[in-house]
């Protein structure tokens, strides 16, 4: 009595963004603390361990989910474009093939659309969530004392203009559509050979292929998290001039002083963060949508 109505109503449309959403902010919850560090590894302030022990002694525990509120507006906001536009692009491009399975770099190619898409989206709520996290590792007079996400829209808007809000946006979906080709087609193409050379379990090839697409998405996606940090936490200085001029200015600078493996700055922690949180994201979604299957929505 619960199959029809869904069907014939906009919830089927809404169901893959609302999902999607949902899914990121749970798994953002669990790992903040980790994408806290991460950041902070990359502003140069030390090893993993390092970093979690001086915040722990000189901020509290609290320090550790400073930033969360914008963390969530960006799941909210990029995640729910980008899982919801990713399922209606598959969708369609099963229907054009006659519903058979999709070849793997349609896959891909479905994913870097959908990262452009949730990136530009988002691409706000990842500015106010790099600010907010990096503000405790400024000087006291250029902190910017963001209370939560939306305080530090507001103060972007209002001090920078609106435009402001895209900051860094160019490399924000570079980054985007490198991780979700990364993520998908490694997901994919480990879900198979788990699954089907290997004959593990569905719990085992859903935590070991989402190990594998956490690792690749983090090889393809790290270099241009790095650049995007340098860009939208730079300051100016005395003189009001920026140490970059843009991404690829960023880059070449970053390639001459410390070399190809300075754009893999902090990869371990990286890595440790991006491969729970698309493991967790993907459990969490099919949890989801096996509660909304027994409600019959």
């Amino acid at each position: 009595m619960g199959d029809s109505k869904p069907k014939s109503g906009a919830w089927q449309t809404v169901k893959p963004f609302a999902n999607g959403g949902a899914s990121g902010m749970l798994a953002t919850c669990v790992i903040q603390p980790i994408d806290m560090i991460k950041v902070r590894i990359q502003l140069g302030q030390g090893s993993g361990l390092h970093v979690a022990k001086t915040m722990l002694s000189q901020e509290g525990v609290g320090a550790f989910y400073k930033g969360l509120s914008a963390g969530l507006l960006r799941q909210a906001t990029y995640t729910t474009a980008r899982l919801g536009s990713f399922r209606v692009l598959t969708n369609k491009a099963v229907a054009a093939n006659d519903g058979k399975p999709l070849p793997l770099y349609q896959k891909a190619l479905c994913g870097l659309t959908a990262g452009a898409i949730g990136a530009c989206v988002g691409s706000p709520a990842d500015l106010a969530l790099i600010r907010m996290q990096a503000d405790a590792t400024l000087p006291l007079a250029q902190r910017r004392n963001y209370t939560n996400a939306f305080h530090a829209l507001y103060r972007i808007i209002t001090d920078e203009g609106v435009l402001a809000l895209w900051k860094g946006a160019g490399p924000t979906v570079v980054r985007a559509m490198a991780l979700n080709m990364g993520m998908l087609a490694s997901y994919d193409q480990s879900v198979e050979f788990f699954k089907d050379n290997l004959g593990f379990s569905e719990v085992s090839t859903v935590i070991g292929a989402s190990a594998v697409s956490g690792f690749f998405a983090s090889a393809c996606s790290l270099p241009f998290d790095y650049v995007k940090t340098q860009i939208q936490k730079m300051q100016p200085d005395a003189t009001g001039k920026y140490p970059y001029t843009g991404s690829f200015d960023c880059a070449m600078k970053t390639l001459k002083s410390g070399g190809p493996f300075k754009f893999y700055t902090g990869f371990p922690v990286y890595c440790v963060r991006i491969a729970p949180h698309v493991m967790m994201t993907w459990i969490f979604l099919n949890q989801l949508q096996k509660l909304e299957k027994a409600a019959g929505l």
